[in-house]
């Protein structure tokens, strides 16, 4: 038999076709396998990340209540004794009667005096 030169037949034409998709198909698959990878840690990253960003929140949080509670501690009103009056939170109120015109000068002095005695 004779070989036959020149062009390839329908046969050999239909092979390199089916390879050359073939392998089109495996590099393609290979390509969108490494960027799904790369996304992914790249997602991974990010989300790592706003997790530290909360956390360093929720301490920052935490700090400030912490401190917000320390300064209420210490500006509070020392403790009335027991089975007594505070006696500065009565003039306190005292005070605030009289600024608001519920007591005159003389009913503020003579409860400032029933206060002190």
């Amino acid at each position: 038999m004779m070989r036959r030169r020149g062009r390839p037949g329908l046969v050999g034409l239909a092979a390199r076709t089916a390879v050359v998709a073939g392998t089109a198909t495996a590099v393609s698959g290979a390509v969108r396998g490494h960027q799904q990878d790369k996304a992914q840690t790249e997602y991974n990253a990010q989300q790592y990340e706003a997790g530290q960003q909360q956390a360093a929140m929720n301490a920052a949080a935490q700090q400030a209540v912490a401190n917000q509670q320390a300064y209420a501690a210490a500006a509070a009103p020392p403790p009335s004794p027991p089975g007594g009056t505070d006696v500065v939170a009565e003039l306190q109120k005292l005070a605030a009667l009289q600024q608001a015109g519920v007591l005159t000068p003389e009913e503020f002095a003579q409860a400032k005096a029933k206060l002190l005695s």
